[in-house]
């Protein structure tokens, strides 16, 4: 039985809560007590979650979240996670790029457009190493990764169902592949193309105000190049095994404790754990280490996910209930003065808790909360889908925890010495840079 949000206090959201703010806080208040203890913290908020739950749901009811978030939510996105971090991994950029504002740029731009066709995981893991390196010998470095997020972890894959996993989720509900493309190019071409402007204008002037501080630490080579480029077979693969479990409906569904598992879901999971076990083993000996490969990011990024996707059953449960529920104020804002559903308030809403929730099911929550109904929602009710697809994906990029990638591309940048913004640090970037386009995007299209 689904657990039912309208029976929920808001007491139930205090671990999520006060895990959002062990992450917000405790690397900035505490750095090395989080670097050595951050799975401890995010495992004792689950506790903290998971106690109180069994004492009053019973241990059937916890069993069966248990089981209901890893096998439909954590475990598929860890999975496709480790299969596109690991083939992309095993991929290495030969050549030493020089980090000016244009060739910076264009990196994103290319990121951006391939985005849409390999995830944005994909696309950030393959191009995050070399960005850095073009620009290991500039004293001012994190408003590259900063912006990078911004594009190419975020709103480049805001058009096909591969890109974003909010996307792929209305995929599996019945949205048309091409559908979100038809509706969000606008959006997304103006997105991209102002977060590219303002990029160029603030890393120009600081290229001009520091120019180049130390010596490159990354020498040059005589040309550029790509080894390890037979991982893109098993990166071709992970984007067609996703592809095939949104298109191939065998009818064929196991049960496991109450939670369905599709076939087509087994075939896909199984299929990347074989993407990843191939990428290890076919990638050259040495290419891996030239990328100073290493699992600590995908160890963070596990580790904090399962505690966010757990202590956030209940807020989503909530957010479902709708008017039934404590969030139902919020549910309430959700349609207009003439009792039609307000397009805006859906970009809003969605946006605003994709940016503390994880993306994919807070669009789902709010897919539910139009009707459901996909059939209907790319028709009659196009406006406020495409505000829900806009919200999930382009939000997703005011904090770190929106969006997987942007936490990967996070850990990976503080590995190789970027002193990236803190939790807040980041946030005033994007509430400064991100926020104000969105406005007047919104003012265009979301109404």
């Amino acid at each position: 039985m689904a657990l039912q949000g309208a029976e929920l206090g808001l007491a139930w959201a205090a671990p999520f809560a006060g895990l959002l703010l062990s992450i917000a806080v405790m690397p900035l208040a505490a750095p090395a007590f989080w670097h050595h203890h951050f799975g401890k913290i995010a495992a004792a908020w689950t506790v903290a979650l998971l106690l109180p739950f069994t004492l009053v749901f019973g241990a059937g009811e916890t069993g069966h979240v248990l089981v209901h978030t890893l096998v439909e939510e954590y475990l598929p996105f860890t999975i496709l996670l480790g299969a596109l971090y690991t083939t992309a991994g095993g991929i290495f950029i030969r050549g030493n790029l020089h980090g000016s504002p244009a060739l910076n740029a264009g990196l994103m731009a290319l990121g951006a457009v391939l985005a849409s066709f390999m995830g944005t995981t994909g696309a950030s893991m393959l191009l995050i190493r070399p960005l850095i390196r073009a620009n290991d010998n500039r004293r001012h470095n994190a408003h590259v990764v900063v912006f990078f997020i911004f594009i190419v972890s975020n709103v480049g894959g805001s058009l096909t169902p591969l890109g974003d996993p909010p996307l792929f989720l209305g995929f599996l509900q019945g949205v048309g592949f091409f559908w979100t493309a038809s509706q969000l190019w606008g959006e997304t071409l103006f997105l991209l193309v102002s977060l590219l402007a303002v990029f160029c204008a603030v890393d120009a002037w600081l290229y001009r105000k520091e120019g180049v501080t130390r010596a490159d630490p990354t020498p040059d080579t005589p040309r550029l190049g790509l080894e390890g480029s037979i991982n893109l077979l098993p990166l071709a693969v992970a984007v067609g095994l996703v592809l095939m479990s949104g298109t191939w409906k065998p009818g064929i569904v196991f049960d496991l404790w109450g939670t369905s598992l599709p076939l087509q879901a087994l075939v896909r999971d199984l299929g990347l754990l074989a993407v990843t076990a191939a990428s290890l083993w076919i990638t050259p000996a040495g290419v891996r280490e030239k990328n100073q490969f290493s699992w600590a990011p995908m160890q963070e990024v596990a580790k904090l996910f399962i505690a966010i996707f757990l202590t956030m059953v209940p807020v989503i449960a909530m957010l479902k209930a709708g008017p039934a529920g404590v969030f139902a104020p919020l549910a309430a804002l959700l349609t207009g003065a003439d009792g039609q559903p307000s397009p805006a308030a859906y970009f809003w809403l969605t946006g605003g808790l994709s940016s503390v929730l994880d993306n994919a099911p807070t669009y789902l929550a709010f897919f539910n909360l139009a009707g459901g109904n996909a059939a209907r929602l790319m028709t009659e009710g196009a406006p406020v889908l495409a505000a829900i697809s806009g919200g999930a994906v382009f939000m997703g990029a005011m904090t770190y925890i929106g969006n997987a990638p942007n936490f990967m591309v996070k850990a990976i940048a503080e590995e190789r010495g970027v002193k990236m913004p803190s939790f807040g640090g980041y946030l005033l970037w994007s509430s400064a840079v991100l926020l104000p386009l969105l406005f007047v995007m919104a003012s265009i299209w979301m109404h």
